[in-house]
């Protein structure tokens, strides 16, 4: 059997259409971007990851419905000497996560001013999704899931808790980001 939508072994018809989306993380040194990342892409975790240099390049596919989303992933460098590159990597983006770890407040106030930055610099009909990482962190936890919420709703963010260790809404949150 050959031609155009041929049947897979499964039974379901080839996805007709495929869409690539830029997509960037930003966020603080160590809250947890390239983490993510890993998990989302090659489904692993190291307790202990270098610190990003400039910013990785990372590609996924995921299938939602007849549609194939190619993600094309930004993964910036959170040091703030880095800071000045990040509008070469979210020039163009379709998507952005807003990385913050919720075991540290500073994160999170630093998180609000990349919202801010985005929405200001980025393409007025980019998706900015807020993430708040560590969540198996929860007994340290320094911002609370409705503080988090609240501000995602009043700047219309997607917003999730993930925990890139246990992998909790990983793919859940690139998943919202490609519908």
């Amino acid at each position: 059997m050959t031609g155009r939508g041929a049947a897979r072994p499964n039974g379901q018809s080839q996805a007709s259409k495929i869409c690539q989306f830029k997509l960037v993380l930003l966020g603080e040194s160590a809250v947890g971007k390239s983490s993510l990342v890993l998990r989302f892409v090659k489904g692993q975790f190291h307790e202990y990851q270098e610190s990003t240099i400039g910013a990785a390049f990372l590609t996924q596919s995921v299938c939602l419905d007849d549609t194939t989303v190619k993600f094309e992933i930004w993964d910036t460098a959170g040091q703030e000497r880095y800071h000045s590159l990040a509008p070469m990597y979210y020039r163009g983006a379709q998507a952005a996560i807003v990385v913050y770890d919720i075991t540290n407040q500073e994160t999170f106030a630093r998180a609000k001013t990349w919202v801010k930055e985005l929405q200001r610099q980025a393409s007025p009909s980019i998706v900015i999704a807020l993430a708040g990482n560590k969540a198996d962190l929860a007994s340290k936890r320094m911002v609370e899931y409705e503080e988090a919420q609240a501000y995602a709703d009043d700047n219309s963010l997607l917003f999730m808790e993930t925990s890139a260790k246990t992998a909790m809404n990983v793919n859940d949150l690139f998943l919202a980001i490609g519908k």
